[in-house]
């Protein structure tokens, strides 16, 4: 039994296909598949049942991935040491951040993070919250940020910071003329909210639901993408909440909709978060590190309330 048949095997259960699967790891086909079957022969099991389309792992099978997972991940250990040993911070590294993060903070920090780490190649990719936990565990992701707690026994987090919640209101709505907001006054019903799937949509939901009892098909208007409901805001169609960041980047006219919470500021905590098995761990230190400096300067909120991401 090999590393390299260990890998062949996780790449055909992830792709479902020994052609796909040749292709990722580099290999010709009769190759990847010589070498599958050399490991069902010794255990004496298939792993596979390759009379499906597509290919499905074998019940025994199903477990073998799980344990071939953890070997192939102990394995990229050894050169995690190595590096380590030797100060390197470099090499291929997948981030994965959340949507209502990525377009605040990731032009912050990461030009400054490529100056600083030259050889780090970061491929960074927007996914929500499921997408990521997903990948972290299946090993296609080194590390993400995302709003945390997540309370996942498989992933590790390190708070970054904590991102108050705003008010978005627009002249004419009800609580527009009211200098300070309390959490109270929110009501769902006339508020705008990203589309199922985002967690900050669940946090908001969460913050309103301590104090309302509502069901989730009073929704006016639903949307992919803060600005968008900003927009839909600006034409008098609700309220909306904005992460803090998001605000920094309205124009005068609209930073007069903005009304601040009473404190403590309903906020939420975001994280880097990676799979305990801590690969890399040189690489999400030197990340923590870049963006907890940067985002110091941008966020001066004290006394906060952390708003759980996890629907409730």
């Amino acid at each position: 039994m090999t590393i390299t048949q260990l890998y062949y095997v996780l790449a055909v259960a992830e792709n479902q296909n020994f052609t796909k699967a040749a292709e990722k790891c580099f290999v010709t086909q009769p190759t990847l598949s010589m070498q599958i079957q050399k490991l069902e022969e010794q255990l004496d099991v298939q792993i596979f049942d390759r009379t499906k389309k597509p290919i499905e792992l074998t019940e025994v099978g199903k477990k073998i991935v799980t344990q071939a997972r953890n070997i192939v991940n102990e394995s990229y250990r050894i050169q995690d040491i190595v590096d380590q040993q030797k100060g390197f911070i470099g090499g291929e590294f997948k981030l994965g951040i959340i949507p209502t993060v990525m377009p605040t903070l990731l032009p912050m920090f990461l030009k400054s993070f490529i100056k600083k780490h030259p050889k780090v190649k970061l491929k960074i990719e927007e996914l929500t919250t499921e997408e990521i936990m997903a990948r972290i565990k299946d090993g296609h992701l080194d590390a993400a940020i995302a709003a945390t707690p997540l309370e996942d026994e498989n992933i590790k987090e390190r708070v970054l910071y904590f991102e108050p919640f705003v008010n978005y209101i627009p002249n004419g709505h009800r609580l527009h003329k009211q200098n300070k907001i309390d959490v109270a006054d929110l009501d769902v019903d006339d508020m705008l909210l990203l589309e199922d799937g985002h967690c900050f949509r669940d946090g908001v939901l969460n913050l309103c639901k301590a104090f309302k009892n509502h069901t989730d098909d009073k929704f006016q208007l639903e949307s992919g993408s803060i600005e968008t409901l900003v927009k839909l805001s600006n034409e008098g169609l609700g309220m909306t909440l904005l992460p803090y960041l998001h605000t920094l980047d309205l124009n005068s006219e609209e930073k007069i909709n903005l009304h601040y919470f009473n404190e403590p500021t309903p906020a939420r905590e975001v994280s880097i978060i990676y799979h305990k098995s801590e690969l890399k761990m040189q690489i999400i230190e030197a990340l923590q590190d870049v963006i907890s400096g940067i985002i110091r300067g941008a966020i001066a909120f004290q006394n906060v309330q952390i708003i759980s991401p996890l629907p409730k």
